[in-house]
């Protein structure tokens, strides 16, 4: 009888569905790969600006209405991972990074709603009177927008002060225009037009991902 009490006793120690310092290091490792993930996608898109930034790359990747309109369509993804100086490129990369430390993406997250917004401003700026723009401010808008929307709307309440901040600073931005402290930054006119355009997208985004969580659960009730 003894011999069996310990050898349940070391059953249970190795059972890694019941043994709490088991499932404490699973999660740590889950959230480490997690991580890892979110940190390969901004090494990745990192390198990809920087790369954008060569001369002889920059030429053939910046947002160019007359050339997209002449069938170099790439431009309209490509155009916002291209920068005016290093100041723009180190600005926006560290934005990036600190909406991912906010609000904890995960990897295809990420990836989708870059692609998705960054596609969305590109193509929204088409009815604007821009000819040429480069920057990743318009997705970062989007970005911040989408997250923090998807918080709210899924409960965290903190979150609709970030909803109403970053709708408050696009709308003064419309009326008042950008800082020119930013304007001499980065060497360029800011376009607001991509940050209203990026925000508007991540707004829709926030809305859509919210509303076909909606069905999904009125489908499962309804099973």
């Amino acid at each position: 009888m003894l011999k069996n009490d310990k050898l349940n006793i070391r059953t249970d120690w190795c059972d890694p569905l019941t043994n709490t310092s088991f499932s404490s290091l699973a999660a740590f490792w889950a959230i480490t790969i997690h991580g890892i993930d979110v940190y390969l996608v901004l090494i990745f898109t990192t390198l990809l600006c920087v790369i954008f930034q060569i001369d002889a790359v920059q030429q053939w990747v910046i947002w160019d209405k007359s050339a997209i309109f002449n069938g170099e369509l790439w431009r309209i993804l490509t155009g916002n991972f291209s920068h005016t100086n290093i100041s723009h490129l180190l600005m926006n990369l560290a934005a990036l990074s600190g909406i991912c430390f906010l609000f904890s993406p995960n990897r295809n997250q990420l990836i989708t709603a870059l692609l998705l917004i960054s596609l969305a401003t590109g193509i929204a700026l088409l009815i604007t009177d821009i000819e040429l723009y480069v920057g990743l401010s318009g997705t970062l808008h989007g970005l911040f927008a989408l997250f923090a929307l998807k918080e709210a709307i899924e409960g965290r309440k903190s979150s609709w002060v970030l909803v109403a901040g970053v709708i408050v600073k696009v709308g003064w931005e419309q009326l008042y225009g950008a800082s020119a402290t930013t304007s001499s930054m980065i060497g360029a006119r800011v376009a607001i037009e991509a940050h209203l355009a990026g925000t508007l997208a991540g707004i829709a985004l926030a809305l859509l991902l919210a509303y076909r969580k909606l069905q999904s659960l009125k489908t499962r009730n309804d099973e």
